[in-house]
């Protein structure tokens, strides 16, 4: 089994939102209709733009604590190392 550190936003430099799963689509297919989170709900959070596969629970865990801890300037150093665009990186199923 996989697990993904995950960071949802709204737009590009927009609301950022830190989280952590083992189903990746269902997680965002629950964020996206409202059933996930307030925060991600009221902020209209529904665009996963970066995602970082684990294959330990505790491995994933420490980074999502550590993502949560980052100043909001690297959040956006570490979505635009991987994705510049801030592109839409999953698609409903």
């Amino acid at each position: 089994m996989s697990y993904y550190v995950y960071l949802l936003t709204n737009r590009k430099h927009g609301t950022l939102y830190v989280g952590v799963t083992n189903d990746l689509h269902r997680r965002v297919h629950e964020h996206r209709s409202g059933t996930a989170s307030n925060f991600t709900k009221k902020h209209q959070l529904h665009r996963l733009v970066f995602a970082s596969e684990f294959e330990r629970i505790d491995e994933a865990i420490a980074m999502e604590k550590r993502l949560k801890r980052w100043h909001r300037a690297w959040k956006i150093q570490l979505v635009e190392e991987e994705n510049p665009d801030w592109n839409e990186l999953l698609t409903e199923r």
